[in-house]
């Protein structure tokens, strides 16, 4: 299935820039509010539902056994025509 991206959003921030746009996003998930989101003149507002999938991915990319890039991904997701995540699993635990 053919990907499109709706919005983009990269830049350098502080650990605790970061932490309070996360508190922002997980304000709204707790409220039921859409989540809107802006930079500079690309801007989407996208509505969950009360049960999305959730997932989470930490990776390493670049050579084995070498240096490369660390990243943690938090992704929601959910089916356009209003309907649910689906995905199964074990719980998600984060300590």
């Amino acid at each position: 299935m053919p990907e499109e991206v709706l919005f983009e959003s990269e830049s350098n921030q502080t650990r605790e820039e970061i932490a309070t746009y996360l508190r922002s996003v997980a304000d709204a998930l707790d409220r039921g509010d859409a989540i809107s989101l802006r930079a500079g003149e690309e801007s989407v507002t996208m509505e969950p539902p009360a049960r999305p999938t959730f997932e989470v991915k930490a990776e390493r990319e670049g050579p084995t056994g070498g240096s490369g890039e660390l990243s943690i991904e938090f992704e929601l997701e959910w089916d356009e025509d209003g309907g649910e995540g689906t995905a199964g699993g074990g719980e998600l635990e984060i300590e």
